[in-house]
């Protein structure tokens, strides 16, 4: 058990102002129930929860709410005990419609019967504690919101021999997880041997950018006493230290194949605040209701880290934390980088809702794009090796077959190209819808294979 500074450096990065003061040094708060939860069925990477309650039903804190709807898929559960008031069609961070449930609290917050921890979790078959990850709906909780249960069931032929705990939070402003190592240090650690004997790995490393010298001395701490090969590896301050292909080179050297995943190369790569939510899973039995969110930006009277139920608006976040000082010119959900713009405050969290952002006038630019003027710069940011420049203009030629063979795919989005650009291109952008029409395509030229197969 060691401190240790990670040995490789990535390819590209951007270094835009951290802005972490707001709320890094606020603890985190736990918010009272709001009057209405509007709980999404899509809060996880892969097919929406299919709602298993109707108009009117009483529910329980913890009950199934939703049921998933594909091997890629993931519980939903309410997140306090009231009445389905109703079952509607509301917009998601990212602008799409989909199912959500209103429930109306309460106040009694009483959880359902039958929730059983393990508090001999070391004596549990590998299977039986990844049936209780699924059975409480966690999803990655970084961002990406993939689930869990799907992540730690490699296939037998893709052996995991190294576990990485994602405690980078390189995205500006968002504090959220650095406040829970300092908080939760020994439970995040307790999470994280959990998920290591699931995948049975035997190397751990617990990686978080050297900004964070509390949170690398707590993490430090409650590794005292770890037997193996377990250590906090320090990585360098660079936008985005907190992708996880990045990550795993940063710490292993080894580089995740184009197309491949983690696995590929025995590696996983799991958020702190995912492997505290497996702890309260496995350790309680508790299914994932709630979450911490950073609620910041000069607007912000009181930027903090709040632990509020998922379904809460972020207009009730935003209240909790003190209203509105001034004028807010730019409402983001997540960080400034890689978060969604919002036209107002109605959204709702989700499990994957790290952070809500309110930027002032004076931190908002308006511009006109440009055409490229191939100076770049967007090359040198990129940390997947690809040509954002020539991507960019392939697709807004819409030449996908050519976007697809320049490795559009391999894009994570991170936004470091826009970042970099003189010229203003929207080339997060042009890369996601980019990626959406390939795989589109791909979808296709499936269904038409399987058709002509069936007329056979």
């Amino acid at each position: 058990m060691a401190i240790q500074k990670a040995k490789y450096h990535v390819n590209g990065g951007v270094h835009p102002a951290y802005r972490k003061e707001l709320a890094r040094e606020s603890a985190i708060q736990a918010m009272p129930l709001p009057s209405m939860l509007r709980v999404s069925m899509s809060q996880h990477l892969g097919a929406p929860a299919k709602p298993v309650v109707g108009k009117g039903d009483a529910v329980l804190r913890g009950q199934l709410i939703g049921e998933p709807a594909g091997f890629i898929s993931a519980r939903v559960h309410a997140p306090t005990s009231g009445s389905v008031k109703d079952i509607v069609e509301a917009r998601t961070a990212t602008g799409a419609r989909v199912t959500a449930i209103e429930i109306e609290p309460d106040g009694a917050d009483t959880w359902t019967e039958g929730l059983h921890g393990a508090p001999d979790w070391e004596n549990e078959p590998p299977k039986d504690l990844v049936k209780r990850v699924a059975e409480a709906g966690i999803a990655g909780m970084g961002g990406a919101g993939f689930p869990t249960h799907v992540k730690l069931s490699p296939p037998p032929e893709k052996p995991i021999d190294t576990l990485i705990v994602n405690g980078a939070e390189c995205e500006p402003y968002l504090t959220a997880d650095h406040r829970l190592m300092l908080e939760r240090a020994e439970d995040i650690w307790t999470g994280t041997r959990i998920i290591a004997k699931i995948l049975g790995a035997t190397t751990i490393r617990i990686a978080i950018e050297d900004n964070k010298p509390e949170a690398i001395e707590a993490m430090d701490k409650a590794l005292q006493g770890a037997g193996g090969d377990v250590a906090v590896a320090v990585l360098k301050t660079e936008y985005p230290q907190g992708a996880e292909k990045q990550q795993i080179y940063a710490i292993t050297g080894k580089e995740v194949p184009s197309g491949g995943l983690p696995m590929d190369v025995g590696c996983v790569v799991e958020n702190v605040g995912t492997t505290l939510a497996v702890w309260d899973a496995v350790l309680n039995g508790k299914p994932l209701t709630e979450r911490v969110t950073t609620v910041t930006g000069a607007p912000v009277k009181t930027p903090g880290n709040v632990l509020a139920r998922l379904g809460t608006s972020y207009q009730d976040l935003v209240d909790f934390c003190g209203g509105v000082q001034g004028t807010v010119a730019k409402v983001i959900s997540g960080g400034p980088m890689m978060g969604f713009a919002q036209d107002g405050l109605e959204v709702t969290t989700t499990k994957t809702t790290s952070g809500l952002l309110l930027l002032p006038p004076s931190d908002v630019n308006t511009f006109k794009s440009m055409p490229c003027i191939s100076c770049g710069r967007c090359v040198d940011a990129c940390p997947m090796y690809l040509m954002p420049a020539e991507l960019s203009q392939m697709l807004e030629a819409e030449d996908y077959d050519a976007a697809e063979e320049f490795c559009v795919l391999d894009c994570i989005e991170c936004g470091c190209c826009a970042f970099a650009c003189p010229a203003h291109r929207p080339l997060v952008q042009h890369m996601r819808r980019g990626k959406a029409e390939v795989m589109l395509k791909r979808r296709q030229a499936k269904e038409k294979e399987k058709a002509a197969k069936k007329d056979e």
